[in-house]
């Protein structure tokens, strides 16, 4: 990096924090400080919502999941749409209704104490971990590929979020995340923009479409039943669907998002401005990845793209296989190469089949060797695949804003988690203990909240570990809860004759059954969201006659 980037990088997210502490740094009430005041308007709620979700781990692992799989990824939000318009007709109403500081108010007056503290305990335990990834994502990447300590680069950006969202709370969150993303579109469009320049006079965009469709890459729709595969167009309908209607209906990170809006209709809008643009903003970044996968046919790309991996081979008894297979790589590169500038009949497609085929096993066989190398060494690569692109061509200042654009993305989710986790612990668990004190108390305790989660985030950022993909890992965390959640909101919404203890239990055993599932690896991830959410239902559905008669 060069001086001009970071000054690029540095006015960049020093300018949206500072803003966003000191536009907000008044906060007389709880109201204030939680729900900022109930001023946003429309866009900025949808913004916001869109902000909590596109974490740095979207940007940086999106790319590199499409380079390898293609598009097929985006299936994952198929279901989407269709649950925003649910939580806009039944769940949005209800808490405006109730005028709560947190979803899971609700669930006391619906069921009972022990019921809503339950499902605030699950939401702490999930959103805590996932507070933490989101910090030691960009961290644990920035540090392999530009050489920072790691350590120093998850304290520093823990300490940024938790300054201005200590100081101005769900107003200052909400004013920062519209600001950053200003920065993350203009930095991904700019970035796709330079992509199709880099590529050779002969490949215009249609071209380089051809390509990605000719590899297999643009395949968006797989309409199989195999329930261990991940993402497929009825996986996507059903656990994205669930999935979705956890997230954003039962999530306190993003219900607080929509909660701070002006009105019951401006809170609606915002979140339909997030459910329709969120298919097409995610499309096109697995795009963004397509193409770079695109300008790889005619650049040469490293055979495995984490360089501690490829640092740690090259320092072993592997070394001369792996050099061995670096050499058989860049042919592979070459022969494809002169095949795409050509015309491609059928004979040349074929050809150009097999060498996707042997690049793949090629590196594969890279991993085997980094394994070979170090037992203990991460073979995953995906997750550093755009920042490479990034780092080694693009243009000086636009690498600046590109890195802007990933901390940005690990602020502003990162600030809306550590918010929503002090406003459930605050208002679900402290208050309740602490009841008839000021609202200054509560504002002072809310902040003192808001430090203790981003201290907790730090420290579980510090001793992660990088998994098979970050944004799947989210994910995969999101799922063993969400469940479980959702069919315990389900029941308070359209199950009127259940009561609190059946849901309590109910919820109880789901959760140790999605738990044990998984630990089986039964089913695909997604299949979880559905399978926590029916079997809480259908066990209170059940459950509830036998507790009539108990009565």
């Amino acid at each position: 990096m060069t001086l001009f980037d970071w000054l690029v990088l540095l006015s960049t997210l020093g300018g949206i924090v500072a803003y966003g502490a000191w536009k907000n740094r008044q906060n007389a009430s709880i109201t204030d400080y939680l729900k900022g005041g109930n001023n946003a308007r429309w866009w900025t709620v949808g913004l916001s919502v869109m902000a909590t979700q596109a974490s740095a781990i979207t940007f940086l692992s999106t790319p590199g999941q499409a380079f390898h799989d293609g598009m097929g990824f985006v299936q994952f939000y198929f279901g989407l749409p269709f649950a925003v318009i649910i939580i806009c007709l039944f769940f949005i109403p209800r808490y405006h209704q109730l005028q709560v500081f947190t979803a899971y108010e609700f669930l006391e007056d619906r069921f009972d104490r022990r019921t809503r503290s339950f499902t605030a305990l699950l939401f702490l335990i999930q959103r805590g971990l996932a507070a933490g990834i989101t910090i030691y994502a960009p961290a644990i990447i920035l540090s392999v590929v530009l050489g920072w300590p790691l350590k120093a680069l998850i304290i520093i950006i823990g300490l940024i979020v938790i300054c201005y969202t200590v100081v101005g709370g769900t107003a200052a969150v909400n004013v920062t995340q519209k600001q950053q993303m200003l920065v993350i579109f203009s930095g991904m469009l700019i970035a796709f923009g330079y992509i199709v320049d880099g590529l050779p006079a002969q490949i215009d965009i249609f071209k380089a479409f051809e390509i990605a469709g000719q590899t297999g890459k643009l395949n968006v729709l797989d309409f199989s039943f195999d329930p261990n595969s991940r993402y497929t167009f009825w996986s996507g309908i059903t656990g994205g669907l669930f999935l979705a209607l956890s997230y954003f209906g039962t999530d306190q990170s993003q219900v607080q998002r929509y909660l701070s809006g002006k009105s019951l209709r401006e809170s609606q809008m915002g979140l339909i401005m997030n459910g329709f643009l969120k298919v097409p903003m995610q499309f096109f970044i697995l795009l963004v990845g397509v193409m770079v996968f695109v300008f790889y046919q005619f650049k040469p790309a490293p055979l495995h793209f984490n360089p501690k991996g490829v640092a740690t081979v090259l320092t072993s008894e592997q070394k001369n296989a792996y050099q061995a297979l670096e050499k058989a790589h860049q042919q592979t590169q070459e022969e494809r190469k002169a095949l795409l500038v050509a015309p491609l009949d059928e004979m040349a497609l074929n050809r150009l089949q097999d060498l996707d085929t042997r690049e793949r096993q090629q590196r594969n066989q890279a991993k085997r060797l980094i394994k070979n190398a170090d037992p203990e060494q991460e073979t995953n690569d995906k997750d550093y695949v755009f920042i490479t692109f990034i780092l080694n061509h693009l243009p000086h200042g636009l690498i600046g804003l590109l890195l802007a654009v990933i901390l940005s993305a690990a602020m502003s989710s990162t600030a809306s988690e550590l918010n929503a986790l002090a406003a459930t612990t605050t208002v679900d668990l402290y208050r309740r203990s602490q009841p008839n004190k000021t609202e200054k108390h509560y504002v002072t305790a809310a902040k003192g909240f808001t430090l203790l989660w981003g201290i907790l985030a730090i420290c579980f950022a510090s001793i992660g570990n990088l998994f098979e993909n970050l944004i799947q890992l989210v994910n995969i965390i999101g799922s063993l809860f969400y469940g479980t959640i959702l069919g315990i909101f389900l029941l308070a919404f359209f199950f009127k004759n259940t009561q609190g203890k059946v849901v309590f239990w109910s919820a109880v055993l789901s959760e140790i059954t999605v738990l044990g599932i998984y630990t089986q690896d039964w089913v695909g991830y997604l299949w979880l969201n559905a399978i926590g959410a029916l079997l809480t239902v259908i066990l209170a559905v059940l459950g509830t006659p036998f507790r009539r008669k108990s009565q």
